[in-house]
């Protein structure tokens, strides 16, 4: 007796298996097949924790025209700080509302912004601050950002404005609204 096949599932096998070696094909090259948690770009709805370590960061912790504090973004349901990266450091900041651009508004939770550590100029970790000017200041070859303009370049080499992380208050904390708004880190075009 001949043993009878079904044609078509062999077919259905075939494209299951293509379907699931192009998505490691696809995790590999972005490089999330292996990426940890910690390792992983902030998502909606972390939370922001200060790189020093302590609880989430509500609005009430950031003082307003002070110096940026440096945050990583938490998995709120793991615990899981997002530190593996130095690309997912922030800089949170409270500038008065009433003189936020349109963007850098949109970004803010009540005046607080959230903004990339690092410089898309040379990848320093973005450490100044011009308290007078209220603006932020690369330390490494002096470029300069209005975190009122939603990160805009006033001077310096730097190509790119810095990558916003957008906000919300939820629980009465700081939570990610949004992916970063651009590329975090050295942009070479």
């Amino acid at each position: 007796m001949r043993k009878r096949t079904c044609g078509g599932c062999l077919s259905a096998n075939r494209r299951g298996f293509l379907a699931a070696a192009s998505a490691f094909i696809l995790d590999i090259a972005t490089g999330r097949a292996w990426a940890e948690p910690a390792d992983e770009r902030p998502k909606t709805g972390d939370l922001l924790v200060r790189v020093d370590g302590g609880a989430a960061l509500t609005p009430s912790d950031i003082v307003a025209d002070a110096p940026p504090i440096p945050a990583w973004p938490m998995d709120p349901a793991g615990g899981v700080t997002r530190n593996g990266s130095r690309l997912n450091k922030v800089l949170v900041l409270r500038l008065d509302p009433q003189t936020l651009g349109e963007t850098a508004k949109e970004r803010a939770a009540d005046g607080v912004l959230a903004y990339s550590a690092i410089c898309p100029h040379a990848g320093c970790d973005i450490t100044g601050w011009s308290a007078e000017r209220k603006i932020i200041e690369c330390p490494c070859h002096s470029s300069h950002y209005d975190p009122r303009e939603a990160g805009a370049v006033i001077d310096g080499p730097t190509p790119r404005p810095l990558a916003g992380l957008p906000l919300k208050i939820a629980d009465g904390k700081l939570v990610v609204a949004k992916p970063f708004t651009g590329r975090v880190g050295i942009v070479n075009n």
